[in-house]
């Protein structure tokens, strides 16, 4: 099974991060076939959102689309047997220590 794990961190705690390096675990899963790819995300400040407008057409605004502490620092794409070894795999990562991990089963 295919899953999207968004990797989310308060910003006001990033300073309370283990010293875990993330590239380890990158190298780990990586090898073992488990992590297919991902990336860093740029800062929430960089977004842009799009909404549908009244009337049609689409309304793009600077910033994030939600209100939250909470941003999506990274992502990456998972390739488990199941739901059970995405959790293992994702609880490994440095931020589960810290942030939030979700993981999203991709529709196939």
């Amino acid at each position: 099974m295919r899953f999207l794990m968004f990797v989310t961190v308060d910003p006001d705690l990033v300073d309370t991060a283990t010293d875990d390096d993330p590239f380890t675990w990158v190298r780990e899963t990586t090898a073992a076939g488990q992590r297919l790819e991902g990336q860093r995300l740029r800062p929430v400040g960089d977004a842009t959102t799009l909404w549908p407008k009244d009337g049609g057409g689409t309304f793009v605004s600077d910033g994030p689309f939600a209100e939250t502490k909470e941003q999506i620092a990274g992502y990456d794409i998972l390739e488990c047997a199941d739901l059970d070894e995405a959790v293992a795999v994702a609880a490994r990562h440095p931020v589960a220590k810290f942030g939030a991990i979700e993981l999203r089963p991709v529709w196939r």
